[in-house]
């Protein structure tokens, strides 16, 4: 008798993240997953070069240290923080405590992609409010609230379109939903941030019950590859999702990492130093070509090709040639005729330039010449 397993099934496209490889290309600049460009803190490191860690040991499944040098950090209350196998798994608890099936959740219409994804799986339909030149919209989003609305989720600045909501639109957005409503705040490039009109989640919503905030650990602390962000909320929030998450979701070496980054300040100055300089070198240089891009706000800009003799595919494929991986936009984000670019590394970037400088003076000459590129 041949049995046949029913389980459930999903209408939704699984995440594909920026490509790290490019065949028959051994060595690769990735500038396609908004990775640290300096790699993690000297402090970090020495972690993990030690011996001491016992494997065979469970980690804390708490993570009282972290949670305890985090409170410290931020002037936060530790007994509000939740830690997680990057804030991906944050997310996903927090549609699993939150969401019924055929609840809804708004989202800006280029966002995160695993705000959808985890919404989805947890039986939500997902509502997109449309932004304004990139930019998340207020009233669109709430245009878009209804009595179902479970959670309005937004990045800010927002990933990957680079572009922000101040901190009175922020503060705003907050007074004109329901109070029933939560607001998701995620501060994953907030550290990047530098205008003055600007205020993180963290910092505008300490203690606001029906908003919850998102950090994580993989952008300018380096350590995208041990999975490990946070969350900070409501006290009954954070029990719940203790009460449902993994008992040991995060390993204790990617504790004591983030421990140790948190301390390492000077590696943070470097960090924001090295990305406002690159940064705004590579914007005004792709301006050159009228490739446009958004302001500096994150540590990645969005590229823009509609003023471009080249188009976003050729573009991306000519880089490919050369070594070099940009994030195609108009796949799963479905932003058409622009790429978004990491800004990476003192030898990445220089790199990169020298490269679209070759590319354009050689498009001049068969542009010159009518020939086919």
């Amino acid at each position: 008798m041949i049995v046949s397993l029913k389980f459930k099934k999903f209408k939704i496209e699984a995440y594909e993240p920026g490509k790290s490889t490019i065949k028959n290309l051994k060595e690769v600049i990735k500038l396609s997953a908004n990775e640290s460009a300096l790699g993690i803190s000297p402090k970090a490191k020495k972690v993990l070069s030690k011996k001491t860690i016992n494997f065979a040991r469970y980690p804390d499944g708490k993570s009282k240290r972290l949670r305890d040098q985090i409170a410290k950090n931020f002037s936060c209350d530790k007994n509000k923080v939740i830690c997680g196998s990057g804030s991906d798994e944050i997310i996903q608890l927090l549609c699993q405590i939150f969401i019924n099936p055929h609840d809804e959740v708004v989202l800006p219409e280029f966002s995160f992609l695993m705000y959808r994804i985890y919404s989805k799986i947890a039986g939500a339909k997902v509502i997109f409010a449309k932004e304004k030149d990139f930019k998340v919209s207020i009233n669109e989003i709430l245009k878009k609230v209804t009595n179902k609305t479970k959670i309005v989720f937004l990045a800010n600045p927002n990933n990957p379109t680079g572009t922000y909501l101040d901190k009175d639109e922020l503060i705003l957005l907050r007074k004109k939903l329901r109070n029933n409503i939560l607001l998701v705040v995620d501060d994953a490039y907030a550290e990047y941030m530098k205008k003055k009109d600007y205020k993180s989640g963290l910092d505008l919503f300490k203690n606001k019950k029906n908003v919850f905030i998102l950090r994580t650990f993989s952008k300018i602390y380096g350590l995208a590859s041990l999975r490990i962000g946070w969350g900070y909320g409501d006290k009954k929030i954070i029990e719940t999702l203790n009460l449902i998450k993994p008992p040991f979701n995060v390993n204790q070496i990617a504790q004591d990492a983030a421990l140790e980054s948190l301390k390492d300040k000077k590696f943070i100055k470097q960090s924001i130093k090295h990305n406002i300089e690159y940064a705004y070198k590579i914007k005004k240089f792709l301006e050159k070509f009228n490739i446009m891009t958004n302001d500096v706000t994150a540590n990645f800009l969005l590229l823009n090709f509609s003023k471009s003799k080249l188009n976003a595919k050729i573009f991306y494929e000519r880089l490919k040639s050369k070594g070099i991986i940009l994030r195609q936009t108009e796949y799963g984000y479905g932003i058409k005729n622009m790429l978004r670019l990491t800004i990476g590394s003192r030898n990445d970037c220089l790199t990169f330039i020298n490269a679209v400088e070759r590319i354009f003076n050689k498009w001049e000459i068969y542009w010159s010449l009518d020939v086919d590129f």
